[in-house]
């Protein structure tokens, strides 16, 4: 019977992950407002934030002054300011990461302008209008679905180690088979109904955000509607293979 753990381990791990998910849904039902954001135009560091969070809003800035010619963004990873009056707080946030010197590599720029006050009023903003996730809501939605992803091939090993395992001979395989059948089926079901309920999952954006989102222009037509592709779907929506090439030199970001 040393299987009976194992299934025990089994339910656990899949019980846990899904309540999590369970629990991350209806936090996000709870605070969820159906007439947060009406009427209101996300401005293009807004889109980044509830796109791809702090690094985002940084990408876009960096994108757009290089656009502008106001920043030269090299293939080789570094940033030289041309114009250094920023327009805005994010692009004086960039042009201060740069420092004095007028050069330094995207790096460690992107990594304090991600980390700047104009970014933490971004989302005290968004926060406040009910359009992005709180940092204090616990685990997001995005989380728990991950969680419970990686408890499925946990499931599936802890079965497949009990079979490996020798069993009474009253015991049939296919009923310890059957019995670790079920956690698996029920971690399989919560992501299937996640999936048709909540989905898509994002550790940003709350489903009013999500809905503004979904609402914004996007294509080649001008630079408003390039610059918005930018902050939706990130540096693989930049056209130019040089200003590509400067971003891979970018490095991560924490929670990007």
């Amino acid at each position: 019977m040393f299987w009976v753990p194992l299934l025990l381990l089994a339910w656990a791990v899949a019980g846990v992950t899904c309540l999590r998910l369970c629990l991350a849904a209806v936090r996000g039902a709870a605070v969820a407002d159906s007439d947060a954001g009406a009427g209101r135009d996300l401005t293009l560091y807004e889109a980044a934030f509830l796109s791809g969070g702090p690094g985002r809003v940084a990408d876009v800035t960096l994108v757009a002054m290089a656009r502008q010619r106001r920043l030269l963004l090299a293939h080789t990873g570094w940033a030289t300011v041309v114009d250094p009056r920023g327009r805005d707080e994010m692009e004086r946030s960039v042009i201060g990461a740069i420092g004095p010197q007028g050069q330094s590599p995207i790096a460690p720029v992107r990594a304090a302008a991600a980390t700047a006050d104009a970014v933490r009023g971004i989302a005290e903003r968004l926060v406040g209008a009910g359009l992005a996730v709180p940092d204090a809501a616990g685990t997001t939605v995005a989380d728990a679905v991950r969680q419970v992803r990686l408890a499925v091939p946990v499931v599936a090993g802890l079965g497949a180690a009990a079979l490996l395992m020798p069993v009474p001979s009253d015991m049939p395989r296919h009923l310890v088979a059957l019995w670790f059948a079920l956690p698996l089926v029920f971690t399989l079901g919560c992501l299937a109904v996640a999936r048709f309920e909540v989905h898509p999952y994002s550790p940003w954006a709350s489903p009013a955000g999500q809905r503004l989102l979904g609402a914004l222009p996007r294509g080649a037509g001008d630079d408003r509607a390039y610059l918005t592709s930018v902050a939706v779907h990130g540096i693989r929506a930049v056209g130019e293979p040089e200003l590509r090439a400067a971003f891979a030199h970018r490095g991560p970001y924490p929670g990007h």
